[in-house]
């Protein structure tokens, strides 16, 4: 193997061949509740450092039942990634959650870190279903006591590599 400079130690197979150590399907039905909840919405984990012993990334889904919403909340340093499966997320972000965004399946959202915001099921009668991705093994869940504005502005993603036209 040639020498890169980099520990390659690692991609050597543990004493059991990586059968226990390798990769894991954790079941649609053993999902974890027992994980950072924000009133309004129910979050599941999937994979994280108990579960698997992931050292990056916390990855669940999160249901959102029809016409709720979530509290104000953020995720401290982590970034986020919510991939709508079904139904329609409304997104609201900022110091007064001034600013929204609405996204249906097959859609991404990215969150920062630190941005307050609030998950809000636009649809009055579908569970909206996600999954969620975080940049860190532990859920981080900051629950916000902020007062929104009345109005919020609507924002339309640009993407700075591919501009419209």
């Amino acid at each position: 193997m040639p020498h890169d400079g980099h520990d390659h130690s690692h991609e050597t197979p543990p004493d059991d061949g990586w059968k226990h150590t390798g990769v894991r399907v954790i079941p649609a039905n053993s999902l974890d509740t027992n994980t950072a909840q924000t009133p309004g919405m129910n979050r599941a984990a999937a994979i994280n450092f108990a579960r698997v012993g992931a050292q990056k990334i916390w990855a669940g889904t999160v249901h959102i039942h029809a016409n709720a919403k979530t509290g104000a909340h953020h995720h401290g340093a982590l970034e986020s990634v919510i991939y709508i499966i079904k139904g329609r997320a409304r997104m609201r972000w900022g110091e007064k959650l001034e600013y929204v965004a609405e996204a249906g399946p097959g859609d991404f959202i990215f969150v920062p870190p630190y941005v307050p915001h609030q998950e809000i099921n636009a649809s009055t009668d579908e569970t909206l279903e996600c999954v969620l991705v975080r940049s860190d093994n532990e859920a981080v869940v900051v629950n916000l006591d902020i007062e929104p504005v009345e109005k919020p502005e609507s924002v339309a993603w640009v993407d700075p590599i591919h501009k419209a036209p």
